[in-house]
Parts: structure tokens; C-alpha cells; sequence
């Protein structure tokens, strides 16, 4: 068994997503403890020209299965490709990024693996023999839970989009891209994609806004709401919610930030009536600058805002707005 630390990167249409080299650089964080190396494993239909991308985010070797069985996203077929590099390189971690195929593919793979599987982690770490510490919300958020798993391996985890930073890239770095040849089993290929519809995002994706306006239960009216995206909009970022929000049917799904929403990693992150309960916090509290205006100056909020404003939301909001129309 080696101490390496293997990556599955996602990609979408040839296209490798942030949560891949947001993990690429948490595990260059967990191999300077533990030792071992950095591996990525991509998959897809003519997608070995993306391997280089990994190696310039951080990957020492990147392990390509390229097939055009593996064109489009199914269960069985991945899951088989990602099978045989686990057995045949027998890694000391795997992790995959808790998007809709992630949380498919991970648990396929630990029942065939026979080891655990710790979901939707928010914090990793690992000493010097190579365990991994796995730390994720439980019992709705109310607190913070660590999971090893000690005899079984690989130690498997998912980790959500956003909450681990995405390493900068660097041209220069070397690495080895090796080719991997999967013998499949096309008789347990139960599923086949007979066509495609892609829906258009209505939605800013929050958690690639370098700017968030985000409202909680004290602004939780229509013309607030309104008056809270006209802001974001001049600072040229976005508008988000707490569930409260969002529960209410203020604001789409799509901007709730937390732990059942998304977790984001802006410049600057302002909260306007925002408590700060923990299941929020969980989604927000690792942004560059946090603002937070809330009325009680006990709010949890506080405790991780860099400047923390005791005042009205509605009032404050109405007040930036005006500064940023006599700057411009």
C-alpha cells in the first residue's frame, strides 16, 4: 500500500472543474505531512490533452483512461475505469469532489473497494502515517464531526465545491501523464444515454463571484431583495441568501449559501441581516474580507466578520448604495 494521495477530476464536456484542482491543492497540503504523491485520475472521450492542466495545479503523475465509452458521464463505466487504477495502484487516499456525479461515483467505488466513504467533508488533515482525518457537519449542522477510517484502505472522502482553495497554476511544474488501458465489462452497462438536454442557467453561480451582497432573515422582503442585487450588481458581484430567504420563496435555490446550499470563497463577503447560524457559517466563513451588519451585536455572525457593523441591514444597504453612486 503507498502513501499516495489520488484525486478523481471531474470534467464536464472536456471541460475539468474547479472542485479538480481545489483538490489537487488540498492534497499537496496533506502530502507535506504524510509524504507519498499526488496523482490525478481523469477520465473521458478524448480528453488527454486536459492532463497537463493537473500537472501544471499541482498533480505529480496523472493516470488517463481515454475511451469513448466514457463520453458521457454513466455509473458503470466510471466506475469500473476508477476500479481498476484503485486496485492496480493501491492508493493511500482517494478523494472526489461532492458534486452530483462525486456523490454517484464515491460510493460505487468504496462498496467495491470494500472501505468506508466520508461525505461531504469540510476540513482534512493527516499525520505522519498517513491517516486521514476527516471532518464534516453532523446532526444538521449543530457540530463538527471527525472520522478515520484505520483499517481500510484507500480512506475515501468527497469534499464540496468551494471550501478547499484552488492552488495557482504554475506552467513550469513537471509531471508524468501515464495512459491506462481498462478491460470493461460491457455486460453489467445497464444504462446508455439516448440524448441530451441541456437547461440554461437562469442563475449567477454564486460560488464563482468574487463579490457577494448576501441577505438573511432581516432583509427577507421583496424590495430589499431587489434593492440587494441593484448593489451587488454596481459592485460588480452577485446577490446570495441564507436558507431562511430562500425557504420563504424570496430568492432561487441556486443562491443559498451554507451547508445545504453552496459553500463560497468571494474577496468580499457582505452580510446584511444575517445571524450566523452555523450551518451559514459552514458556507461562508473561509472568504477573503467578510462584512457583516446585523442589529444584535451578539450575532454569531461576528465572531469570523473582519468588520462587523452593529445597525439596521435595510438601513446600511440603502447607505452603500447611495456612497456607491456619489463614487461613481
Amino acid at each position: 500500500m503507498s502513501k499516495n494521495i489520488f484525486v478523481f477530476c471531474e470534467q464536464r464536456d472536456g471541460k475539468l472543474q474547479n472542485v479538480a484542482f481545489e483538490l489537487i491543492g488540498a492534497a499537496r497540503t496533506l502530502e507535506e505531512v504524510a509524504g507519498g504523491r499526488v496523482c490525478a485520475i481523469l477520465c473521458g472521450n478524448k480528453i488527454a490533452a486536459k492532463a497537463k492542466q493537473l500537472v501544471e495545479y499541482g498533480a505529480d503523475d496523472v493516470y488517463v483512461v481515454d475511451d469513448e465509452r466514457l463520453d458521457k458521464y454513466i455509473t458503470e463505466p466510471y466506475a469500473q475505469a476508477v476500479c481498476h487504477i484503485a486496485r492496480k495502484y493501491e492508493p493511500n487516499v482517494i478523494l472526489f469532489g461532492a458534486t452530483s456525479i462525486g456523490r454517484d461515483l464515491a460510493p460505487r467505488l468504496s462498496a467495491r473497494l470494500k472501505t468506508g466513504l466520508t461525505a461531504d467533508c469540510t476540513k482534512l488533515e493527516t499525520d505522519e502515517d498517513g491517516n486521514l482525518f476527516m471532518t464534516r457537519p453532523a446532526f444538521g449542522g449543530n457540530l463538527f464531526a471527525t472520522i478515520v477510517c484505520p483499517d481500510h484502505r484507500p480512506q475515501m472522502s468527497t469534499v464540496r465545491p468551494g471550501v478547499m482553495k484552488k492552488p495557482d497554476a504554475d506552467k513550469k511544474r513537471k509531471g508524468e501523464i501515464i495512459e491506462e488501458r481498462v478491460d470493461f465489462d460491457e455486460t453489467k452497462f445497464a444504462v446508455k444515454v439516448k440524448s441530451e438536454v441541456k437547461q440554461t442557467a437562469t442563475v449567477d453561480k454564486i460560488e464563482d463571484a468574487k463579490i457577494l451582497v448576501s441577505c438573511g432573515r432581516g432583509m427577507g422582503k421583496p424590495e430589499l431583495l431587489k434593492q440587494a442585487a441593484v448593489v451587488a450588481k454596481k459592485l460588480k458581484g452577485t446577490v446570495s441568501a441564507s436558507r431562511a430567504v430562500v425557504d420563504e420563496g424570496l430568492i432561487e435555490q441556486p443562491r443559498q449559501v451554507g451547508q445545504t446550499g453552496k459553500t463560497v470563497r468571494p474577496q468580499a463577503y457582505l452580510a446584511f441581516g444575517i445571524s450566523g447560524a452555523v450551518q451559514h457559517l459552514a458556507g461562508m466563513e473561509e472568504s477573503e474580507f467578510i462584512v457583516a451588519v446585523n442589529k444584535d451585536k451578539n450575532a454569531s455572525i461576528f465572531k469570523v466578520a473582519h468588520l462587523g457593523i452593529v445597525s439596521d441591514g435595510a438601513a446600511t444597504l440603502a447607505e452603500l448604495e447611495k456612497a456607491l453612486d456619489a463614487r461613481k
